[in-house]
């Protein structure tokens, strides 16, 4: 059962998005848009907060926390597995409490990591609740399919199950999202992290978006940050902007506690929230999105959010292929929906399965696995030069062209006729023969003797003289010379 879940998990939702890690740098981007204050237009993927002491600082929201929800809603498996809440009666109207409440519900969340309470967290829950709750339905729905995925992952690394909402402020569970630095997948990976937690990116695939595999990446990689500095708010911050500025964050830290080098750390030079003040600017708002992602997909029903309904997908299997393949190949023998395979291998950016470099697995239906495999020379025979277009062996065009002065002075393009050695033959025939006809003449080059021209005719020096009236070896570029 625990293997039908994974399977099914996997054929759900499969594409790209917004900035994880590099190892030693990373950057999260995200898009600008207005929204309307009391005073001034601040961007909408920003909020400014005072603290107690009167100061006011802009603290940047994860840009999964600014992604439209009609383009999540018109991807292909949105479309075809989510449905809007059936008896659950969703409305805008979104309950306030007190602070207390907010405390109190974080702490009973079964969790290893810490989920603090504060002002900045309280904000953030504030946009989950009110302004993103849709956006929150639809992660509800779309994380049922996701759940076993993650959790195997994280489970087989031995690291909290809380992290399964990574991907929610990463991605927002969106598979086809790429962030504007060329971080992408479900847990935003950029392409040397990737690579260096065995994810292959290349022309024809990118396994970050790839659910499966980018999990037990994404697991690996954190569990090797948490070797690194031991405490999990500094993982996940580590894991938006690198492990090196959060290094220079405790360095800063402790210089201005007046603590050297030679001095141990202590927990305060790990605490997320001592080293706040000197953290870039977008993971300020990180580990708060986290803590309020946490809350909000555990308490959306105390907020007025129902979930979308999910449909079970049709169960799905593997087939392995040893030479390339097009999407397109498929869809067209077997009668399938091409945007159905499309979801299916998101892997696979250009539709080619190229099974001619490795052995390539390519996601279907059991009925259409069956189908594929019965008409398997059929398949790989299906309209291959239409789709498959880059050619093993080609031939050289040896048809040289030839050029021509107009009258005005500039230069036309002639075809040669013939190919190279036909013409080479008429060349040779030329010279052969003892003349005849109207002569052949040659425009001399900048720079040639008559002995060069001569030699390049197959005459002699003498004769050239003697049919162009020359006396001595004066020429000049540019005239024309007979040969013959």
């Amino acid at each position: 059962m625990k293997k039908l879940l994974l399977i099914l998990a996997a054929m759900l939702f499969t594409g790209a998005m917004q900035a994880q890690v590099e190892i030693d740098d990373v950057d999260v981007e995200s898009e600008e848009e207005e929204e309307e204050e009391t005073t001034e237009v601040r961007a909408e993927d920003e909020i400014d907060f005072t603290d107690k002491d009167g100061n006011e600082e802009i603290i940047e929201f994860p840009a999964a926390m600014t992604y439209d929800l009609d383009s999540l809603m018109n991807l292909y498996m949105s479309k075809t597995y989510l449905a809007t809440p059936g008896d659950c009666q969703m409305t805008n109207e979104n309950p306030e409490y007190p602070k207390e409440v907010y405390i109190e519900r974080l702490q009973r969340i079964p969790s290893v990591m810490e989920l603090s309470y504060n002002d900045i967290v309280q904000r953030f829950i504030d946009r989950y609740a009110g302004r993103l709750r849709y956006s929150v339905s639809y992660m509800l729905g779309t994380f049922n399919f996701y759940v076993p995925i993650f959790e195997e992952a994280l489970e087989a690394y031995q690291i909290p199950l809380e992290l399964k909402y990574l991907p929610v402020i990463e991605s927002a569970l969106n598979p086809k999202a790429v962030s504007r630095v060329g971080a992408g997948g479900l847990w935003q990976f950029m392409p040397a992290t990737a690579k260096q937690y065995g994810l292959t990116i290349n022309s024809l695939v990118d396994e970050r978006r790839d659910p499966v595999k980018a999990s037990y990446a994404a697991a690996h990689l954190l569990k090797d940050l948490y070797q690194i500095f031991g405490d999990w708010n500094l993982v996940i911050a580590a894991y938006n902007c690198g492990p090196q500025n959060i290094k220079k964050a405790i360095q800063r830290h402790r210089a201005a506690k007046g603590r050297t080098d030679d001095e141990a750390m202590t927990a305060e030079d790990k605490d997320y929230w001592q080293l706040y003040p000197y953290l870039p600017a977008e993971t300020r708002g990180y580990v708060p999105a986290f803590i309020a992602a946490n809350y909000i997909m555990t308490y959306y029903c105390e907020h007025n959010i129902c979930p979308m309904r999910t449909k079970l997908p049709m169960q799905t299997d593997t087939v392995v292929v040893n030479k390339n393949i097009h999407l397109g190949q498929i869809a067209g023998a077997l009668n399938i929906d091409i945007e159905q395979l499309r979801a299916l291998n998101p892997e696979y950016r250009h539709d080619v399965v190229p099974g001619t470099t490795k052995p390539s697995a390519i996601k279907m239906t059991i009925s259409d696995i069956s189908n594929f495999i019965d008409h398997q020379d059929s398949v790989f025979n299906y309209r291959t030069s239409d789709f498959l277009t880059n050619r093993a062996v080609v031939d050289v065009n040896d048809d040289l062209p030839t050029f021509s002065r107009s009258r005005r002075g500039a230069y036309s393009r002639r075809s040669g006729r013939g190919s190279r050695s036909q013409r080479n033959a008429r060349l040779r025939r030329g010279r052969n023969s003892g003349g005849g006809g109207g002569g052949t003449s040659v425009t001399i080059r900048k720079g040639q003797t008559l002995s060069e021209i001569a030699k390049r005719n197959g005459t002699t020096v003498a004769k050239l003289r003697k049919l162009n009236g020359i006396k001595g070896n004066n020429i000049q570029a540019g005239k024309k010379l007979k040969v013959r």
